[in-house]
């Protein structure tokens, strides 16, 4: 096939949309498929062997860091030549939308995938925002011939707001790339400020107040029996730093790569307090790095943590239940131990190119749905 994607974030930004569209590109590209990508300012020209055309763009209001893409004839025009089989629009807002309607315009399969739970906005901005944000998300995703999920819970709140022709696109991991063998002396000295021997519970991710990283910072200063450290970055940093300043806590920065397996791989607990994640690739990430994990039960998170078996929840914004629930991983080393070795068997069972088949037959799907509503259009005789 030829595919073209057109996403409101990419490269070089890394959050779980992106993680999630990369994989998919690198899967694309082992099955043989013809991609195109567009996407906002300061992206790559290339990943693999795909062009990326990078739009112009402007500020966006709550982060500066990131860029909101604009359209412009010069885009159009190159997926017009790139002559495209069906396009993807990832996580559509205002790029997205262009991009739905170009499709439309062009007559060609459209597939959306719904990425952000609008409930963010409430963390972010004004909660009285996030019932026009669900009515927005329903229309833009209408037009779509198929809307696309990455999990259960995802699905069900599609629905729930009125979004048409859901389907799930399954979970994946690199359970190769994220190993426990990853697991460095250096890296553990590192994190632990040289106090290895003590258990080490580590958060990855951006640090963002709507990631409810104030529950850490209630948390940390009543577990000081373990250290603590913070891999990334992001607009809440700085306060992080000057809360926990007199706690046993390791601020690294962002990491990628190896130096990001190595990070997963040399704790003990990963703690992840959002409540509004769609799926929780950190979540996945540290399960596949031998990890025992503890999640809020809400968003995406549950589709991945079975409590008590592979992992454990606590109640969302619940503070005490999260101190409860990272203590018993903390001071139980076989508690902790048997269900880091179950979420690492679970993840091995989880790999990219089996999703992008599932994928791929959507996208059969999505052509298929196109092809009866041109159809019935093409019925309907003017009265």
């Amino acid at each position: 096939m030829r595919i073209a994607f057109i996403s409101e974030t990419f490269l070089p930004k890394v959050d779980g949309v992106v993680t999630r569209l990369l994989r998919t590109l690198d899967a694309l590209d082992e099955l043989g498929h013809d991609v195109l990508v567009l996407a906002p300012p300061g992206a790559p020209s290339h990943y693999r062997r795909f062009e990326v055309i990078a739009a112009l763009g402007l500020p966006f209001p709550w982060y500066p860091e990131l860029k909101v893409a604009l359209p412009s004839k010069k885009l159009a025009d190159t997926l017009r030549a790139f002559d495209p089989d069906l396009i993807h629009v990832v996580n559509p807002v205002l790029f997205g939308l262009w991009g739905e309607i170009l499709a439309r315009r062009l007559r060609l399969p459209l597939v959306a995938s719904f990425h952000t739970n609008p409930g963010v906005i409430n963390h972010l901005i004004f909660p009285l925002l996030q019932r026009p944000l669900e009515i927005y998300d329903r229309e833009v995703h209408n037009l779509a011939h198929l809307s696309l999920c990455t999990s259960p819970q995802m699905v069900d709140l599609a629905r729930e707001i009125g979004i048409k022709r859901v389907r799930l696109w399954p979970k994946a991991v690199d359970s190769v790339a994220f190993h426990p063998d990853k697991s460095s002396d250096d890296m553990r000295y590192r994190l632990t400020d040289g106090e290895v021997d003590k258990t080490l519970v580590i958060y990855i991710g951006r640090l963002s107040w709507e990631k409810r990283l104030e529950l850490l910072v209630e948390a940390i200063p009543r577990l000081r029996q373990a250290r603590w450290a913070f891999v990334g970055s992001g607009p809440a940093e700085a306060d992080l730093r000057r809360r926990l300043a007199d706690t046993p806590t390791v601020f690294t920065g962002y990491m990628s790569g190896e130096d990001l397996a190595q990070a997963y791989a040399s704790a003990d607990v990963f703690a992840f307090p959002s409540d509004t994640e769609t799926l929780g690739f950190a979540v996945m990430e540290a399960m596949a790095s031998g990890l025992a994990v503890v999640g809020a039960e809400a968003g995406g998170v549950p589709d991945i943590i079975r409590h008590g078996e592979n992992g454990l929840l606590f109640r969302p914004g619940d503070v005490s239940d999260l101190i409860e629930k990272l203590s018993s991983l903390i001071t139980d080393a076989p508690f902790r131990e048997r269900l880091a070795l179950q979420a690492r068997m679970e993840m091995e069972r989880l790999g990219w190119r089996a999703a992008t088949e599932t994928l791929l037959g959507y996208y059969q799907l999505a052509g298929a749905v196109q092809r009866r509503s041109s159809k019935s259009a093409a019925n309907v005789q003017p009265t």
